[in-house]
């Protein structure tokens, strides 16, 4: 997304309800009625309020962090010019606050990913002021969501019930439910001003609800509400210049979450999503033009896997997705939402353009393979590599783990704190070409690679589409 003056705060938002001015929100088939009088604009949102508010809690997350220790690698100036200062973490204790929300009397809580992330420690406090331990039960950082289950307690606890966000539409009125600034609970108002947000960049799955709502500091990984008090969305962030509400928020739908909490209540650790199996690239004005489209929508296939459902069912080079399951898709982001918010299992419909003509292609929704496992490990010893956690590259990894431009190399998905690695700056996401002239196609060949003690490390990086190449002394 190209950089704008204002700038994104992903923040801590709190149980927020999306809400009608007057009856039951709309089915499909109805027609949505203009209050006729003063005494229907005088109607309060107090019965909604007080059905949603129980079931949404207050999350306080922390961990310790051990003090950091100098390492000889970090003080080389050619390391130093290619990776920045390195990471170097300060002071005992690192919190943070957010919002949940109650999914199931058991005691499961729906939140935010990045308000407990990298944290250890988690509790959280109800409307009526209890306070639990909570285990992180699931983490889903490509959804931003999370699963966390009460501890030291048996129930039952209030719920919210799940809605459609696919049912919701843009004038609907909001409400939102949270602890902005550690104030207490408190409600805002607004409307739905869009739906089907996509290229925000929050998350891997980038197709959010956007509302005015008043969302600040506190209030992540609250609930988005209709007027029945059914959730709708786990609202995540927003556009702001000063870091409080300016009136565009964002939140994740419902149809997403069911997913996430569909996999906990299993007993599931991981996300299992349908794999597309090609890569698909945004429409524009010329391309439209040149593909017979009379507007500039849907997805165009810009690669296929040739051992992928998408090529199993005969996706090809070329053809334009217009829809999935009937629902339509104006982006790859759409697209990628659609399938992901589907479990594994059966087949979905792609609506798609071939040669100006509508078709329809079958896609198989499975999983994405590991092929090859991807065989994790640690590097040891005393290379600039020694604390980094690296995979071998398989569909499934480059799914699960977001990574982008790479078809070779090994991608490195974690660093212990103060270790070499850490401090000479390498980054999760980073593809690691090549060590010592030697080409690195596994994590065996790193590690091998790592084990010797030359003079100089020479290097070779994918990092986001660019590759560095850096020599270390020894």
């Amino acid at each position: 997304m190209a950089r704008r003056d204002r700038t994104l705060f992903c923040f801590l938002l709190s149980a927020l309800g999306w809400i009608l001015i007057v009856g039951a929100p709309a089915r499909a088939e109805e027609t949505r009625v203009i209050p006729q009088s003063a005494v229907q604009l005088k109607l309060s949102f107090a019965p909604v309020v007080k059905k949603a508010a129980p079931a949404v809690v207050n999350v306080y997350a922390q961990r310790v962090e051990r003090l950091p220790q100098r390492n000889r690698l970090f003080d080389d100036p050619i390391f130093r010019r290619f990776f920045g200062e390195g990471r170097r973490p300060g002071g005992a204790t690192a919190q943070s606050l957010g919002s949940g929300v109650i999914v199931d009397p058991s005691g499961l809580v729906v939140t935010n990913n990045h308000v407990i992330e990298n944290m250890t420690d988690v509790k959280i406090a109800l409307a009526d002021r209890r306070e639990f331990p909570a285990e992180i039960v699931l983490r889903d950082p490509r959804s931003d969501l999370a699963i966390l289950r009460v501890k030291g307690a048996s129930g039952p606890f209030p719920v919210l019930d799940m809605g459609d966000s696919d049912a919701i539409e843009v004038g609907d009125i909001a409400l939102a439910i949270g602890d902005p600034f550690g104030v207490g609970q408190t409600v805002t108002q607004g409307i739905v001003s869009a739906v089907a947000r996509t290229e925000i960049g929050i998350s891997d799955y980038g197709f959010f609800i956007q509302t005015d709502a008043a969302i600040n500091p506190g209030n992540s990984g609250g609930a988005l509400v209709d007027v029945d008090g059914r959730l709708i969305g786990i609202n995540s962030a927003i556009f702001s210049q000063t870091g409080s509400s300016v009136g565009i928020g964002f939140a994740i739908p419902v149809n997403m979450v069911k997913s996430v909490v569909a996999t906990a209540k299993a007993g599931g650790k991981e996300v299992r999503r349908p794999w597309l199996g090609a890569t698909l690239q945004s429409m524009n004005r010329d391309l439209a033009d040149s593909l017979g489209l009379d507007r500039p929508t849907g997805a165009l296939v810009a690669e296929v896997d040739p051992k992928g459902p998408a090529a199993e069912g005969g996706l090809k080079r070329g053809d334009v997705i217009m829809a999935v399951d009937g629902k339509e898709v104006t982006d790859p982001g759409s697209v990628g939402y659609r399938l992901g918010a589907k479990p594994v299992g059966g087949v979905a419909s792609l609506s798609i353009r071939r040669d100006g003509k509508p078709a329809v292609v079958p896609l198989k929704l499975i999983a994405a393979p590991e092929r090859p496992p991807r065989d994790q490990l640690t590097i040891g010893g005393a290379s600039p590599f020694a604390g980094a956690s690296v995979i071998n590259l398989s569909p499934a990894t480059i799914e699960e783990f977001s990574i982008a431009n790479a078809h070779e190399g090994v991608a490195v998905i974690g660093i212990e704190d103060n270790s070499p690695a850490a401090m000479v700056g390498f980054q999760k996401g980073d593809i690691v070409l090549s060590l010592n002239g030697e080409k690195i196609g596994t994590t065996r060949d790193l590690e091998r690679a790592a084990g010797g003690h030359p003079y100089v490390w020479r290097l070779q990086i994918n990092r986001g589409g660019q590759v560095i190449t850096s020599v270390i002394g020894g």
